[in-house]
């Protein structure tokens, strides 16, 4: 079997994993409810914007840092969001194993 062979199987074994369907589950009762869809398309507008802000090397003034994390509380207090941002947070520690056991190979050639 070749590398892209693998690659197709591995792709193939994230999109049947538990934390992947639970994940796509999550996102789908998010998009179901639009009040919960609003509140975090706003939250991760916001997010994103005040990411941007700080990559270009300007830091946000602390009080839109305290607005952005009472947003984050607020978002997390719902329910539906809280079941998605779980489900984000399993299936990012499976892929950061998965990230690990791939790149391993490169650390002989260093």
């Amino acid at each position: 079997m070749n590398l892209h062979d693998n690659a197709y199987e591995l792709a193939k074994a994230i999109r049947s994993c538990p934390e992947f369907q639970a994940m796509q589950a999550a996102k789908e009762k998010v998009e179901a409810n639009e009040e919960a869809k609003k509140m975090l398309v706003d939250f991760r507008t916001r997010q994103a914007e005040m990411q941007n802000q700080m990559m270009t090397g300007q830091m946000p003034p602390e009080d839109e840092m305290q607005d952005l994390q009472k947003m984050f509380e607020a978002v997390g207090a719902n329910p539906v969001i809280a079941e998605l941002f779980d489900a984000e947070r399993r299936l990012s520690v499976l892929m950061e194993d998965v990230q690990k056991i791939i790149a391993a190979p490169f650390q002989d050639l260093a």
